[in-house]
């Protein structure tokens, strides 16, 4: 008969990951900051990060993927607070919601700080696309979550798409008026516009979106 592992070995193998996953993606920062988009490699982000180049490939494709992988912090937030909420509530506005709970402006510093350096270089327009496209991907699943598996695919895709062109328009619009100010107030800044975008496509862009 087999022997199963004990719960609480398995969820300190699972949050072992997590941390790791972390460790490496905040290295791949650390150094673009220091050294700049292009000038860093896989292996540079190992040993910053204290794991082996196999270790890195465990968890991540290249470069980019790591960088792009610091939007999942601030969208695993954002989709924990949104199943909280009702199931019978509209999903845009169950987004919106979840977007107000975010009390500490301070949970969207890792996006923010990845969206101020891809605009400031040219280089690392991959790595903005990837990060888009996998919250694309993690929308569309928390929406089927909601909606259903028979959730017409059109449907999410296309509500996907627009809450990920708010998304990019906010965050437009903060960096043209905050720059890379990461300051708790900027990025306060950056969270309303998160909420009001939305709140603008859930209601039809039909009335004025606050908070």
């Amino acid at each position: 008969m087999p022997v199963t592992a004990p719960a609480n070995t398995a969820s300190r193998r699972e949050l072992n990951k997590v941390a790791t996953r972390r460790a490496i993606a905040d290295a791949a920062l650390a150094l673009l900051r220091s050294k700049g988009a292009g000038n860093f490699t896989v292996e540079d982000i190992a040993a910053e990060a204290g794991v082996s180049r196999r270790t890195f490939f465990n968890y991540f494709t290249g470069v980019d993927a790591a960088l792009a992988s610091l939007a999942d912090r601030f969208l695993d937030n954002v989709l924990e607070q949104f199943r909280l909420r009702p199931a019978d509530e509209p999903v845009l506005e169950s987004a919106r919601a979840a977007l107000m709970e975010l009390a500490d402006p301070m949970t969207a510093a890792p996006i923010a700080e990845l969206f101020s350096l891809t605009n400031s270089s040219q280089g690392l327009g991959r790595c903005e696309l990837e990060a888009w496209e996998h919250c694309t991907e993690q929308i569309i699943a928390a929406a089927r979550e909601r909606l259903g598996e028979a959730a017409d695919e059109l449907h999410l895709r296309a509500m996907a798409g627009s809450i990920i062109a708010c998304g990019k328009a906010a965050m437009g619009v903060w960096f043209e008026e905050r720059g890379a100010d990461l300051s708790p107030e900027s990025l306060a800044v950056f969270r309303q516009h998160l909420v009001t975008a939305v709140g603008l496509l859930a209601s039809g862009f039909n009335a004025p979106a606050t908070a």
